[in-house]
């Protein structure tokens, strides 16, 4: 069974561009009839927090996104303790005990000599007595992965066959010097547990897959198969940030998005498929495939997500529209169907619908009072339909010569008050013949 999983660290609200991930992650699960896995990488203890874990769980339910399992790393440390020794014991894992300081020493010395600002293993090289000495200075050490140097190619089903050089990077630390653990060694740990399949994240990790490669054949395991998809940057091209808030789920939600609108903005921006309205996730799931995702970056733009909510809302049967009607004291099919057409996001059928219910102050120029004056004598009697809007217009411009602009504006500004909106020949049914001529009036 393929299994994938979305790894966010709880140091924040997830963003645009995390969302990306978490989609491409379970649409791919449920194409595939898979399981999706949420995993919190919560090892930074200083900063990671219950509050943004359930947050992020918040996030992905708004999207529709339900987890087959959700798990913490930081209950997963006996795991991770075992990889340890088991690493150490091989001679892949050793203690270094040089300050931040001193390493940057090395790396300003390695650049003035015009070698790459790798580390140089020193720490290999000491002596029992030596380690000893630091130990009773008080430093503690942290640990690097020892790498094997040979470069690590992997099918990557985005980018195609990929070539990490391994030679060219320093041993990686896995263990802080507090013994707290980096991202690393438990993700490797967590995905040969969980059996993870396929890992799909962003393309700024592929050098990270290379390292994780070699870990997953040290400890005996698999590596999953990778896909590294394009990121998503702002409308400047800058990176999204969770600690900064970055187009935040949150933000999006709050500012009155559809979670519809939002999944397709972060899954099919950057590909070759038009951003335009899908029905539900599992007809996205559908289309989504990783051949689709350009090798170029991936844009937001907000103009075009206002344009996609609306072209969704303006889709939107009223079935479906009807519970969140009803929290605005709202109902009707006519009155949705009338609207709906003239809406950015759902909020704004409240002042749409004072249209209808009022009280509306009409606008009425002074050219125009004695032409509105002939427009309420002869509104039609009852019964009203959506022909009588059409009946009434033609009428007025036998009797007045009026047409086009000059002929519908002003009875438009009389009736709504603003020079835009719906048709009117659907809201002039709704509006009804003795509101119609108390605002002619």
């Amino acid at each position: 069974m393929i299994k994938v999983r979305f790894a966010p660290s709880p140091t924040g609200r997830i963003h645009l561009g995390n969302a990306r991930t978490a989609l491409a992650n379970w649409l791919f699960a449920k194409a595939n009839n898979g399981e999706f896995i949420l995993r919190f990488d919560d090892t930074d203890f200083e900063r990671s927090k219950q509050e943004y874990a359930d947050g992020i769980e918040q996030d992905l339910k708004w999207l529709g996104i339900s987890p087959d399992m959700i798990t913490a790393q930081s209950k997963r440390f006996d795991l991770y303790d075992a990889a340890r020794d088991e690493l150490i014991a091989m001679g892949r894992l050793y203690p270094c005990y040089e300050t931040g300081d001193e390493l940057d020493r090395k790396r300003v010395r390695a650049r003035a000599m015009g070698r790459p600002p790798i580390y140089d293993r020193a720490a290999l090289l000491l002596s029992d007595e030596e380690k000893q000495k630091y130990e009773n200075e008080g430093r503690k050490p942290h640990w690097r992965f020892k790498l094997d140097g040979e470069p690590v190619i992997f099918n990557d089903l985005v980018r195609g066959d990929q070539t990490v050089n391994i030679s060219s990077m320093s041993d990686p630390v896995l263990i802080r010097g507090d013994g707290s653990y980096l991202y690393t060694l438990p993700s490797v740990v967590d995905d040969l547990d969980l059996g993870i399949t396929h890992i799909i994240r962003g393309e700024d990790h592929v050098s990270n897959s290379g390292v994780q490669v070699e870990i997953f054949d040290a400890l005996g395991g698999k590596a999953p198969i990778f896909a590294h998809h394009n990121l998503l940057s702002d409308a400047q091209g800058k990176g999204l940030s969770k600690r900064l808030g970055s187009l935040s789920l949150q933000g999006l939600r709050e500012a009155g998005y559809e979670p519809m609108a939002v999944a397709i903005m972060a899954t099919i921006t950057g590909t070759s498929l038009p951003v335009e309205p899908v029905a539900s996730l599992a007809e996205l799931a559908k289309k989504f495939d990783f051949s689709i995702i350009s090798r170029g970056p991936a844009r937001y733009d907000e103009a075009e997500l206002e344009t996609l909510n609306a072209r969704i809302l303006h889709d939107m049967d009223y079935e479906t529209a009807k519970p969140r009607l009803e929290k605005f004291d709202l109902e009707g099919e006519d009155l949705w169907l009338a609207l709906r057409e003239n809406l950015v996001k759902f909020d704004d059928i409240k002042d749409l619908a004072k249209l209808i219910t009022g009280p509306i102050e009409p606008n009425i120029a002074l050219d125009d009072k004695e032409f509105i004056e002939i427009a309420a004598k002869n509104l039609p009697p009852l019964p009203w339909d959506e022909n009588t809007w059409g009946q009434w217009t033609s009428s007025l411009k036998s009797l007045t010569g009026r047409k086009g602009k000059n002929l519908f504006l002003p009875l438009r500004l009389a009736i709504t008050g603003r020079k835009d909106g719906p048709e009117l020949k659907s809201l002039l049914v709704l509006i009804g013949r003795k509101e119609c001529l108390a605002r002619l009036s």
